[in-house]
């Protein structure tokens, strides 16, 4: 893959200068991920340039208070880049659904591919490493109506607290070791 840089944000960055700007091999794999998302997904999202990322998001038209982080922007959905040792696609829709979670994992492994996976980022090195029937099926089980209604509820469910956890102190106390003889 040799050394690579991101593609420099800009103002009017766009999907196909994002793409252009990428290695050969890179740019292939994404165009391929992309074209999977885009044959899967519903009409009521749309793609743009999101956090310096091809992303899909449901726009402000569909649900006006967008992403509750930033309300300027619109509810991220599925997210994809070109990192510097590896590509990833971050699956916000995901994020909120335990059974969508296991669903994946289980279909992803199903296929006999690794899967690096964090919370919601998969990441991948080339386009081999990922299962785009798989990618292309969870796109296609969450509807923007779907994915607003977890998204909600995930909102309105109350968060764990964290108890502090009384830390013992301890002291090692260094001993000289004792000479014999």
């Amino acid at each position: 893959m040799g050394l690579y840089t991101r593609p420099m944000p800009t103002p009017t960055m766009t999907v196909a200068s994002y793409l252009k700007a990428l290695p050969e091999d890179r740019r292939r794999a994404l165009n391929a991920v992309r074209k999977v998302i885009r044959d899967n997904l519903d009409k009521a999202y749309q793609e743009t340039i999101q956090y310096n990322m091809i992303g899909y998001s449901v726009p402000h038209s569909v649900y006006p208070p967008g992403y509750h982080c930033d309300p300027k922007q619109p509810l991220p959905f599925v997210s994809m880049a070109s990192q510097k040792n590896h590509m990833a696609l971050y699956l916000f829709c995901i994020y909120t659904d335990p059974a969508l979670v296991a669903w994946f994992t289980k279909a992803w492994q199903a296929t006999g591919k690794r899967l690096d996976m964090g919370k919601s980022c998969v990441r991948f090195k080339k386009l081999d490493d990922v299962p785009l029937d798989v990618v292309g099926e969870l796109i296609a089980r969450v509807p923007a109506a779907d994915f607003i209604k977890s998204y909600e509820s995930s909102l309105a469910a109350p968060r764990p607290t964290r108890k502090k956890s009384a830390k013992k102190k301890t002291t090692s106390k260094k001993t000289k070791p004792q000479r014999t003889g």
